[in-house]
């Protein structure tokens, strides 16, 4: 049986002439068919979201908002102590400006998923996950949330109604519980081991957690992340790997 699955990646995590990647994003895009586009608070800024958002629609790759903790010197990897209504009002912010740039290049705005630290402290904050269900509800209820699965951005999106994709990452370890290991630091990891991890999730819905244990696992989307040291080789051979096993690559009809 054929399987479909989209491969998502975080792009555009650059400052001016800063770089956290030493690859260049338009090189990884024909590898995947979404791209999480840094919205300016952790990394990015208008003429890298320009750019993005442009070499996307180029490569028919799908545009997500991807918006974090305020917080540009610590990349977004630091939890900001900030009210709820705070953080959401920084993330509408950022989804709106991205919106705009693609209103610019006559596309639309695919998915959303927060960052980093944002990103896990609203898979554990029930409060954070469901009044930001409950925005996107008023501003975008049929663009989907990406998180990962047993979190309560899942949850809290299931109960409300909104669109919601679960991610496997490809360069991140689980930890028994079915959660990604936080990390602010990731070396160059073996790229076909790598493949190999994929396609037993993809193919077996099994992971092996950090522990040795094998857990199950439930996904629409692979992630991975642009600043992964050798993340261009990733993206081509886990592109070429889940399509030498008949699995097709692309966005799902959310």
């Amino acid at each position: 049986m054929n399987k479909k699955i989209d491969i998502n990646c975080d792009m555009g995590e650059a400052f001016g002439q800063w770089f956290v990647s030493n690859v260049d994003d338009q090189d990884i895009l024909p590898f995947i068919s979404s791209a999480n586009v840094a919205t300016g608070f952790h990394a990015g800024d208008p003429n890298h979201m320009n750019r993005l958002v442009r070499l996307a629609k180029e490569n028919n790759v799908q545009v997500g908002a991807h918006p974090g903790y305020r917080d540009l010197q610590g990349f977004g990897r630091r939890k900001i102590n900030a009210s709820v209504d705070e953080l959401i009002n920084d993330m509408v912010y950022q989804v709106g400006a991205l919106k705009e740039f693609c209103n610019l290049y006559n596309t639309s705005l695919n998915h959303i998923k927060p960052h980093g630290a944002l990103y896990m402290e609203m898979a554990v904050n029930k409060e954070l996950a469901a009044k930001f269900m409950e925005t996107l509800q008023n501003t975008n209820s049929a663009i989907p949330i990406f998180c990962m699965g047993n979190t309560e951005t899942y949850f809290a999106a299931k109960e409300i109604g909104q669109p919601v994709v679960r991610e496997f990452y490809a360069d991140r370890d689980y930890g028994d519980n079915g959660s990604i290991v936080f990390t602010r630091h990731v070396d160059k990891l073996d790229a076909q081991k790598v493949l190999d991890k994929v396609l037993r999730a993809v193919l077996e819905n099994k992971v092996e957690t950090v522990t040795g244990n094998v857990i199950d696992i439930e996904f629409e989307s692979i992630c991975f992340h642009s600043d992964t040291p050798g993340s261009l080789e990733l993206a081509s051979v886990l592109n070429s790997g889940l399509k030498e096993n008949n699995i097709t690559i692309g966005a799902h009809n959310y």
